[in-house]
């Protein structure tokens, strides 16, 4: 990740987590982590969700760039985009660490 703002961090750190807000995206994330892609139809069986309703949780994921979708004819292939999962993790590892390294700050 390219040197940038803590502000800019910080939004982006907001836009990733609001991503991953909410279970059945967490569940969907997990899915295709466990899988090299998956159709969205697949993805509807594993869930006990509507298809409309997942496909409403890939488009939050896809627009966070954590998924990206390739179209083939009419279905959907949705895969996650590893690199982007990486800067979640060192966004949200560095927000950890200083928690983690506080000497004495907090409620603890």
């Amino acid at each position: 990740m390219a040197a940038t703002s803590t502000e800019q961090l910080t939004l982006e750190l907001s836009l990733l987590a609001k991503a991953l807000g909410h279970p059945a995206r967490v569940r969907i994330l997990r899915l295709l982590l466990s899988r090299e892609a998956c159709f969205c139809g697949e993805l509807v069986d594993e869930l006990p969700l509507a298809q409309a309703t997942v496909s409403q949780h890939l488009k939050v994921l896809t627009d966070a760039g954590l998924i990206t979708v390739r179209n083939q004819g009419q279905r959907s292939c949705y895969c996650v985009r590893r690199a982007r999962v990486a800067e979640l993790h060192e966004l949200l590892g560095g927000l950890l660490a200083v928690a983690v390294g506080a000497d004495g700050h907090g409620c603890d």
